[in-house]
């Protein structure tokens, strides 16, 4: 099938993001959210990126403004979905809220039309059936930020067509993505089992005293090559994000090793966020 216009669902940090880079690839791209406040917002911050790549010479202006052009904006979602080859959905990470739009989107969308979610905690298998066309459901994890990291997880559910993976491998590449394809549903998919297990050892590590925060992220950038060490990383992404990933991996496998890390949970209840409250494992100005 031909995809050439993409309805994304939900204007938060990811969603926006993802819009950008279908937009900038050539695609008619809708923004859908709840909240035109946040709909402006993210107009705003992305007329902002893209004026920042032009000034740094990363961006042609007329590309940039044939991208912000195709990209359209709008808070009615069974509008927006009755044209769309394709929808990328970036809500919040609640099931029933997930349910809820992809029973609207399997009512309202052409019967062509692809659903992807771009959860990396909930398989595509839990709101496939709400749809009511399963074989054209999976996930599409994008990583944060979607506009710079070039891995895109395409999971599979067990319903999931072979012509479903084929379009939204193709659709990845064409962003400029790498897409890895995940043939059975884990919990964590392979980005963050990795990065999971990762963060666990080096939670350990300093919760036993071994070594210092600072001294192990040093171990892992000058000894293993990592480009952040785990624990700027963790800053990086949230440790509210981390916990949320956590919680629900653990909901999945019901594993103790799964469990939210005690040092995570402190971090979080003191509200130390990591770089997006301005201080985390490390303190930012």
């Amino acid at each position: 099938m031909t995809i050439e216009r993409i309805l994304v669902i939900g204007a938060g940090t990811m969603g926006r993001q993802i819009a950008m880079s279908c937009a900038l690839s050539g695609y008619q791209t809708i923004l859908q959210d709840i909240s035109a406040d946040a709909l402006s917002a993210a107009r705003k911050e992305l007329e902002s990126w893209a004026d920042s790549r032009v000034s740094k010479g990363k961006l042609e202006q007329a590309d940039a403004q044939a991208a912000l052009e195709r990209l359209s904006e709008s808070t009615d979602l069974v509008h927006s979905a009755g044209t769309a080859d394709l929808v990328i959905e970036a809500a919040v990470e609640r099931l029933d809220i997930k349910e809820q739009i992809f029973a609207t989107l399997g009512e309202h969308t052409p019967a062509h039309a692809i659903l992807a979610t771009n959860s990396s905690t909930l398989p595509s298998s839990r709101v496939a059936q709400a749809s009511g066309r399963p074989a054209q459901v999976c996930n599409m994890h994008f990583f944060n930020p979607a506009l710079v990291m070039k891995c895109v997880e395409v999971v599979r559910n067990e319903q999931t067509s072979d012509e479903t993976v084929s379009a939204v491998t193709d659709v990845a590449t064409r962003l400029g993505k790498q897409p890895v394809l995940v043939n059975k549903e884990i919990p964590g998919f392979i980005a963050n089992r990795m990065m999971g297990a990762i963060n666990a050892e080096a939670l350990n590590l300093a919760q036993q005293g071994i070594a210092s925060i600072e001294d192990i992220d040093t171990t892992a950038k000058t000894a293993l090559g990592h480009p952040m060490g785990p624990f700027e990383l963790m800053d990086m992404v949230g440790l509210d994000v981390i916990d949320v990933i956590a919680q629900a991996t653990y909901a999945e496998t019901g594993e103790d090793a799964d469990k939210p890390h005690p040092l995570i949970t402190e971090k979080v209840q003191a509200g130390l966020l990591g770089r997006k409250s301005g201080e985390g494992f490390y303190p930012y100005s």
